[in-house]
């Protein structure tokens, strides 16, 4: 039986517009004065100098501070999943959420589900390419007010990268379960297809505008979907 419901965030309980059309330009905007601002605090500066180094290894130069904004707006533009600039993206947005300049609108299912999976116990968790951070920051400020206690686990790309199933295996042993009884809800088929590899349970969430899979179960949304066992 599922004793575990593991969830993407975007295409999956929130719309992909609001991380593509809201959250990615905001960040983009704020990037070069908010760099400029915290020119002097120390969790900018040890962030930045990640970014530093990655592009160092990368083209054998080292950017100068004032070089950042240009650089890591391109790195926005290409969405690279950076550890750097996931922390700086997030520290940016979390500005954005305490000044309540946007709120992330959950699928109107969401709450009810998870709510109502809570109440038969079961564990509750997040496996997304976002920061840890960014994750807490979007539950903690949705539309539903804060439901960051709801999950028991906010699993970023420290553990893997989506579509590879080791990292799907190494979840597994953090949440102390074996495979078969935990369910992965996605909107992305390459990442199903990686967790059904080490033997999780898939749902494939069909929003709007996602095509259906051919290989998973799928679901419209989260209302109907639990749990057959």
């Amino acid at each position: 039986m599922v004793r575990y419901v593991l969830m993407d965030i975007e295409g999956t309980v929130i719309s992909v517009a609001f991380v593509r059309e809201i959250l990615f330009p905001f960040a983009k905007h704020r990037l070069a004065s908010f760099l400029h601002e915290r020119r002097h605090d120390p969790d900018v500066l040890r962030w930045t100098a990640i970014c530093q180094d990655a592009a160092e290894h990368e083209s054998g130069t080292r950017p100068a501070y004032e070089e950042l904004s240009v650089m890591l707006t391109g790195w926005i533009d290409q969405d690279r999943k950076l550890a750097g600039l996931k922390a700086l993206q997030g520290m940016i947005w979390d500005e954005g959420y305490r000044q309540r300049t946007f709120v992330p609108e959950l699928y109107g299912d969401v709450l009810p589900a998870l709510t109502q999976w809570r109440v038969h116990g079961i564990r509750l968790g997040i496996y997304s390419s976002g920061s840890e951070q960014a994750q807490r920051l979007l539950f903690a400020h949705t539309n539903a007010g804060d439901m960051t206690s709801l999950f028991e686990h906010f699993f970023d790309t420290s553990v893997g990268e989506k579509q590879t199933a080791s990292s799907y295996r190494k979840i597994s042993e953090q949440i102390g379960l074996p495979p078969q009884h935990i369910l992965f809800l996605s909107d992305a088929e390459c990442e199903l297809d990686a967790a059904a590899l080490v033997g999780f349970r898939t749902a494939h969430i069909v929003r709007p505008g996602t095509v259906a899979s051919t290989l998973h179960p799928t679901h419209p949304d989260l209302a109907h979907l639990l749990l057959e066992g």
